[in-house]
């Protein structure tokens, strides 16, 4: 959470108690405590903690989930369809909490709020893509806005766990294989949803490396390499974001589930990291009443997806009994007060009526987000950008006539505009929750309108032959190749489903002037490479993806995303040839229930022997060559470093020139690689900065590297260690460019987190 800017708050938090038993409070005229904006969101927090009564205590520490919770016992009567409400304590001004998805927008999966749509970002993957965190803190801000105004003040967003396998269901959600950029991506996005004065998560709490068996599987890797990779990610969004709450994960973590995980919670979270929000459930995670408690869960989230109901006669038991001791369910409540005190929240109350949206201004937060993050992975001959006198525009697949595909789960968004395709899902776990849909911005429509005098004709692909003889003799043919993902499902292959490899080589050997436009939750292998000029990774688009997919394609927008991903040659390069667990699941499939813990199924274990080299790292300890490496992304124009100096002793920085050598206006991503002097270490991402530049225009530049991402975590301590030495710093395009290259000694450090 964010420091206290006034110094005086310790003295005045020491006086609260006094205030709260002083006569004074019956006066009119007498501010209570917590209404003094000049205390800290502790102190305040603490000050209503006091004036309130066990039952109003009892209900800030439990969220109802509005599908399950209609009719039952101590239900609200005003729930929202939605993801949860925690009721408020009008006298005391504390606001019911009303919850809503929204990784990706003001989620409405299965329209459970019939006719209620909003602006859909891309996929989380597009934004990392973009390395920019100006294009997060923007997307965060446009939802953050939405979700106020329509009366939700707390978003279940801010999902930061770092890709390890690339078949991940929800690698599209999250941000990508490297903490420094998913940590401070993440922090930008935070800080945006909470400019609106409402909560923002950061999720899920920890490890939480896949979606096969997610409830039962114990993600094991020794605390260090944690430090080092996944918790880096999370640590650096809590500094960047502050948001109001942490939500653990459903999976244990090193034996103990995440969410009554004490060494998670309780020594990391609160004792190392100082963090003094509150931390939530994941719907249906938690698992125990006082030994959850105890580690350091403040609130359960989703009640009625438990496997028993822990936090409401089980929770006053064991406060009575002593099991759970009165301090600490009062800390509970603080918690969630300071969170709801700190954003904003407390004072800045949502509106009791739906408010308008600005959807043209959102819409183009969305569409420059897809634009940013399209990746331009091959252009052969300087195939693209397409010239806009093409007069005969193929078109083949993906449902490119009508829309963009979205992914599936709880971030999915019913976006403006409407669903052109919809297919609900016959079985397994997602089926409950997700469909797969498109966004209605239909890539044949964006490409007819840049160039009007243009026969633009598509063709669905379902028969290759009919494809390839369509191509024939087009000037040009776009190839729409879709791969869906959705949480709660790992894919199992790489492999492009449903034929589409068969289809993209049909039909670049009719027609050698074939664009491959990859709509995908993560990477895909690609066995036509060499046999297509250009390809381009659209992730999922978003609401305005058919635009900005065409605005590359043509040149009106010079691409400049970068992977935020490793793309494999071949799946066998990964650390598992597949997801961890599959034939455990299969023999219980209420194991991998998105609505449930589990019951009995019994768990299996994960491993991860890459430890803390995650992604590019592992490649690079292992000497593979991948088919696009993290951070790789061309341009239509070039840009070149020179002048590289790079400075030692208590900090590492660099500085050089880049200069856009080409005729067009671009955007380049330096990015700065450290190499540590202890043995086996490969290069690890220490900083970036995404400039823009004009035709010939040259800039210095200066990235200070993160020291954590380079140094050692030293459990016993429990801080960072910084060897003493050369340390080798490099400028590159992507991992495996790094050409421009120095060193410098840094001295020996011991740093606390």
């Amino acid at each position: 959470m964010r420091a206290n800017p006034i110094p005086t708050s310790i003295l005045l938090l020491a006086g609260v108690a006094s205030i709260l038993s002083s006569p004074a409070l019956a006066e009119p005229d007498a501010p209570a405590p917590w209404r003094d904006r000049t205390l800290s969101a502790e102190a305040r927090a603490d000050a209503l903690v006091k004036a309130m009564t066990q039952d109003e205590k009892m209900q800030i520490v439990r969220t109802w989930f509005p599908p399950m919770a209609q009719g039952k016992p101590g239900a609200p009567d005003d729930l929202i369809p939605s993801a949860g409400e925690m009721v408020g304590v009008p006298r005391l001004g504390i606001p019911t909490l009303r919850e809503s998805d929204a990784s990706l927008g003001v989620a409405n999966q299965v329209e459970q709020r019939k006719g209620d749509t909003a602006t859909a970002l891309p996929a989380s993957l597009a934004t990392a893509a973009s390395f920019d965190p100006e294009i997060a803190y923007a997307g965060g801000a446009m939802i953050g806005a939405e979700a106020r105004a329509k009366r939700f003040n707390v978003l279940l967003a801010g999902g930061v766990n770092l890709t390890r396998d690339a078949w991940d269901g929800r690698d599209f959600e999250y941000l990508g294989e490297d903490p420094l950029l998913a940590g401070l991506m993440i922090g930008a996005h935070i800080r945006g949803v909470q400019s609106n004065h409402i909560v923002s998560t950061i999720k899920h709490f920890a490890f939480n490396a896949q979606e096969t068996g997610r409830m039962i599987v114990d993600a094991r890797l020794d605390w260090p390499a944690l430090h080092e990779s996944d918790l880096l990610a999370f640590k650096l969004g809590i500094e960047g974001g502050h948001p109001g709450s942490v939500m653990c994960a459903y999976n244990k973590v090193n034996g103990d589930w995440a969410c009554e995980n004490h060494t998670l919670l309780t020594d990391i979270l609160r004792g190392q990291w100082g963090y003094k929000g509150w931390v939530m459930s994941d719907w249906g995670a938690v698992h125990s009443t006082a030994k959850t408690v105890n580690a350091g869960l403040d609130q359960d989230s989703g009640a009625e997806l438990d496997k028993d109901d822990f936090f409401r006669d089980r929770l006053t038991a064991a406060v009575a009994k002593g099991d759970v001791t009165k301090a600490r369910f009062d800390a509970m409540v603080r918690n969630v007060l300071t969170g709801v005190i700190e954003t904003g929240l407390y004072d800045n109350p949502v509106a009791a009526t739906n408010q308008a949206i600005d959807v043209v201004s959102h819409a183009q937060v969305a569409q420059k987000a897809a634009e940013e993050g399209i990746v331009l992975l091959r252009n052969a001959g300087g195939i693209l950008p397409l010239a806009a006198t093409a007069k005969r525009i193929v078109i083949v697949g993906g449902h490119a006539d009508v829309g963009v595909l979205s992914g599936g789960g709880s971030s999915q968004v019913r976006s403006i505009g409407g669903v052109p395709v919809e297919i609900p899902l016959k079985s397994g776990p997602a089926a409950s929750f997700a469909r797969t849909t498109w966004h209605n911005s239909s890539p044949l429509r964006a490409v007819q309108a840049l160039n009007p005098g243009a026969q633009v004709r598509y063709i669905d692909g379902s028969d290759p032959v009919a494809a390839a003889a369509a191509a024939k003799a087009a000037d040009v043919v776009l190839v729409f190749a879709t791969q869906w993902r959705t949480e709660a499902e790992d894919i199992t292959t790489l492999v492009l489903p449903d034929n589409q490899d068969a289809l993209i080589e049909a039909v670049a050997a009719a027609n050698s002037r074939t664009v491959v436009v990859l709509e995908s939750g993560g990477p895909v292998t690609m066995p036509w490479l060499q046999k297509v000029p250009a390809v381009l990774a659209a992730w999922y688009s978003g609401q305005r993806g058919g635009e900005a997919i065409a605005n590359i394609v043509f040149g009106k927008v010079n691409p400049s995303g970068r992977l935020p991903i490793t793309f494999p040659a071949d799946e066998r390069q990964a650390p598992r040839p597949q997801p961890v667990g599959l034939s455990d699941v299969a023999k219980d499939d209420a194991a991998s229930n998105a609505g449930s813990a589990g019951g009995d199924a019994k768990g299996f274990v994960a491993d991860y022997p890459e430890g803390a080299d995650v992604g590019y790292r592992w490649y690079a300890k292992r000497n593979q060559r991948p088919l696009f490496p993290f951070g790789f992304g061309l341009s239509y124009t070039k840009f070149t470093y020179a002048n590289l100096e790079v400075s030692g002793g208590a900090a590492l920085s660099v500085s050089f020139d880049v200069t856009n050598a080409g005729q067009r206006a671009g955007a380049d991503v330096p990015q700065l690689y450290v190499t540590p002097p202890t043995a086996g270490s490969v290069a690890r991402l220490a900083g970036f900065q995404r400039i823009e530049l004009k035709p010939g225009e040259t800039r210095h530049v200066t990235l200070s590297a993160e020291r954590r991402t380079f140094a050692k975590w030293d459990d016993a301590a429990k801080g960072w260690r910084l060897a003493g030495g050369s340390y080798r710093a490099s400028i590159g395009h992507d991992a495996a460019d790094l050409g421009a290259s120095g060193s410098a000694n840094l001295s020996e450090q011991r740093f606390k987190p």
